[in-house]
Formats: C-alpha cells, structure tokens, sequence
C-alpha cells in the first residue's frame, strides 16, 4: 500500500476504532463463538456460522486499519490560496448557477453527502494545486465536467 495522505482527527479516530476491535470486539466475538460452539453440532449450527462470519469481518477491518495507520501521513490543514488536503474550495460549474463547496480529504474520510470528497477522486485530484479563478475539467461516467474555482480556504 502506498503512503496515504490523512488529518489527524481521522487518525485518531480510526487508531481508537483499531484498539477498540482488537480488545473489545475480539473478546465479544471470542464469546458467541464459545456460547455457539456450546449448542452442539458445528456443521448445522447457524449461531456458529454466524460468529465465524463475525470473526472474519473483524479481522479483515483490523487488518485493514493497521495498513492504513502504518502508511499514513498526518497532513495538517494550512491557510492557503492553492486548494490542498483539508482546504474547503467554493465551486461553479462553467454555464451553471449553482455553487458547490467541497473539502478535500484523505479516502478514509471522503463523504459526498458531507461535501468532503478524496484527494483520489476525480473532482479532488482536478482540484488539488487550482487557485482561486482556476478553471479546471475533470472526466466523470458522465463526461467531462467543467468548474471554475470561486474560493479556497
């Protein structure tokens, strides 16, 4: 995995869900297995199925986040005119009315509902580096998307 760019909040946040997954969650998990390995058949028995199932999803998340925090990057949001990580960008699509806000955020944090997209999406990387009366272009199934820059902060 290559080295991910992330704010400190969500470092902290996903470091807290890691601890919480490896010493809670594995405990619980750990418990319906015993209590389902109690009720008898294995081969037949949904409770087990179940909580093996569980078990795996936990790893997997475990898994996922140690490779995350390991490659992670803190970047810290700073007052610029050039749109970066953690910058809040005021957008018009070229010939439109409507103005757009979005925040540029590591992939772990992007929420299009919210208005934080990733530095990896389409409409994040066309933004990184752009200033403030920058028109850029960007290409989406739909197809190619033109904005103008109104305000980075």
């Amino acid at each position: 995995m290559t080295e991910e760019l992330i704010s400190q909040e969500k470092f902290e946040e996903l470091t807290k869900e890691l601890d919480d997954l490896r010493t809670v969650r594995r405990r619980e998990v750990a418990e319906q297995l015993e209590y389902a390995r109690s009720l008898g058949d294995l081969s037949e028995n949904a409770e087990y199925q179940e909580a093996r199932e569980m078990q795996a999803a936990v790893e997997e998340r475990i898994g996922k986040l140690e490779s995350i925090l390991k490659n992670a990057k803190i970047v810290r949001s700073s007052k610029s005119d050039t749109a970066s990580m953690g910058a809040t960008v005021l957008v018009q699509k070229i010939g439109g009315e409507d103005k757009h806000s979005y925040t540029i955020v590591g992939a772990e944090e992007a929420d299009i509902l919210q208005g934080k997209v990733s530095y990896h999406s389409p409409l994040g990387s066309a933004l990184m580096g752009k200033k403030k009366g920058d028109e850029f272009s960007f290409h989406t199934p739909r197809g190619t998307l033109k904005y103008k820059i109104l305000k980075v902060e």
